[in-house]
């Protein structure tokens, strides 16, 4: 049946209420996002500023997710993220009374932007728990047999606060400023903690025991699973590698007030147009699954997704380049529902919190640190050749990573990658 995971989502109460949690939690971070950097940029007119944004966030999840990913191999995984998501709000919170001073007209004097930047080091902390702690329960409270399924509908789920977010964000922002929008962020964040106390994981298999060399033998057995598995260890630096060279999610500030000329409204519809591809198709694998030469579409969409960005780069057409962030957005869904379910049929439960992180940190680097790459090739050679040289990179990332991993590329199907 095409809807047979809508009834998976309707009987699975416990995965329901995980969606649920997890909508709220992405909703809080897509406004949050769109609206620091907008202001941001509106206040200093840099691009180094921007980068600065992307690195704040970055450097603690380098530190922090290697410690986190161990403690979740060896602790209930719930509480982490409730108290991750806590930690979330209160960071949503300071930003809020930093917000003021923007408010206010005052001069964007350098305490204010630390505090900002502080703010969002806290935020980057969160995220080095929750990202992992949020992977690694999935697959405690949905059946292996649905689990592909499973992660196409939270991928499309999520994909669907991405478009809600930074439209609402952008809305909000036009509205009353930061301080609301920062408000209606904490609230999602708290919203997302009541949320969870009802879950119940099911599917949890025994944690870790091995306390042997502490943690940094634990994890680094963890290091050498995946290096010993070139369709984990060539999926996740694919992406590491081709949204860190290619990525253009932090030039959209650039882009709409200086070449679309669309202000804050219009940057959130940019960034709304990529979510809308990655839900449209997220709605069509999850009605329509494929488990056949899974490698082959994976390298192509992202192939895809370099080709979008380039096209991106080179508009100065407001709707041209809605419509190549949408089909980069597309291309990034089919890629991440692929990796995602790749990366679960590779890992035994006992393992995925250290997986998890490391493929978190991949993540991080490739979201966080192409931030502040994209902001600093901005800065030195300005936006538009950042992002043409960006997404070039991207297809020779394509390329050499096909002749690289080739047991990657001829995967069939998921069940081909279980441990």
């Amino acid at each position: 049946m095409r809807f047979r995971f809508l009834i998976v989502v309707w009987r699975n109460r416990a995965f329901a209420n995980f969606l649920l949690a997890r909508l709220a939690g992405m909703f809080a971070t897509q406004i949050q996002a769109v609206v620091i950097g907008w202001q941001v940029y509106a206040l200093t007119g840099k691009a180094m500023a921007l980068a600065y944004v992307g690195l704040a966030q970055f450097l603690p999840m380098l530190l922090l997710l290697l410690p986190a990913g161990d403690l979740i191999d060896r602790r209930a995984r719930k509480p982490i993220l409730m108290a991750s998501w806590l930690v979330a709000a209160v960071c949503a919170g300071a930003l809020w009374w930093f917000s003021a001073h923007f408010a206010t007209g005052a001069t964007a004097s350098a305490w204010t932007l630390n505090g900002v930047y502080a703010a969002l080091v806290l935020f980057g902390c969160s995220r080095a728990f929750s990202g992992p702690a949020v992977q690694s329960l999935l697959p405690q409270i949905v059946p292996r047999a649905q689990l592909a399924q499973a992660i196409a509908a939270n991928g499309m789920l999520m994909r669907a606060a991405s478009i809600g977010g930074p439209l609402v964000g952008g809305l909000l922002y036009g509205l009353g400023g930061g301080g609301l929008t920062y408000a209606v962020c904490a609230l999602c964040f708290v919203l997302g903690v009541c949320l969870l106390i009802p879950l119940a994981p099911r599917y949890a298999e025994p944690r870790s025991t091995d306390e042997a060399g502490g943690m940094w033998r634990r994890f680094g057995a963890g290091i050498r699973f995946i290096r010993q598995r070139p369709i984990i260890l060539g999926t996740i630096s694919l992406d590491l590698f081709a949204v860190l060279l290619g990525g253009v999610v932090a030039l959209l500030p650039i882009y709409a007030k200086e070449i679309l000329h669309v202000g804050p409204q219009g940057l959130g519809a940019l960034r709304s147009a990529i979510a809308i591809g990655e839900v449209g198709a997220g709605l069509w694998l999850s009605l329509h699954p494929f488990n056949h030469a899974v490698g082959k579409r994976m390298f192509i969409a992202v192939a895809i997704f370099g080709a979008a960005n380039l096209v991106f780069s080179l508009s100065h057409w407001f709707w041209l380049s809605f419509f190549a962030l949408a089909i980069a957005g597309a291309a990034d869904m089919v890629s991440v529902s692929i990796r995602g379910a790749l990366v679960q049929f590779s890992t035994p439960d006992a393992m995925r919190g250290r997986v998890s992180a490391v493929n978190m940190l991949f993540i991080g680097s490739s979201n966080e640190l192409g931030e502040f790459r994209a902001g600093t090739s901005a800065a030195y050679c300005g936006p538009v050749v950042a992002a043409i040289l960006g997404g070039l990179c991207t297809l020779g990332v394509v390329g050499l990573w096909a002749r690289l991993f080739p047991s990657l590329r001829q995967v069939d199907k998921f069940e081909e990658a279980a441990c």
